[in-house]
């Protein structure tokens, strides 16, 4: 118990001294920010995008079938 009390106060006390240290690339610069291009990212959206895809597709063929067990046992 004492073990659990002691890191989280160590942890607090590392939030509240180094806000900074959690975020792994620090602070950026906003214009920098500002000139970035998602061209290099293309393949991620396309690669996201099949994914959703057969994510749906599977949920309708769930739901399908689903319906034809529920048709069937009705009848």
């Amino acid at each position: 118990m004492r073990i659990r009390l002691l890191t989280g106060i160590v942890l607090a006390a590392f939030v509240i001294l180094l806000p900074d240290a959690g975020f792994a690339q620090g602070t950026a610069d906003p214009s920098a920010l500002a000139n970035q291009s998602l061209r290099g990212y293309t393949h991620m959206f396309i690669a996201y995008a099949i994914a959703w895809a057969v994510v749906v597709g599977w949920v309708i063929s769930i739901a399908r079938r689903l319906a034809r067990v529920e048709k069937a046992l009705k009848e």
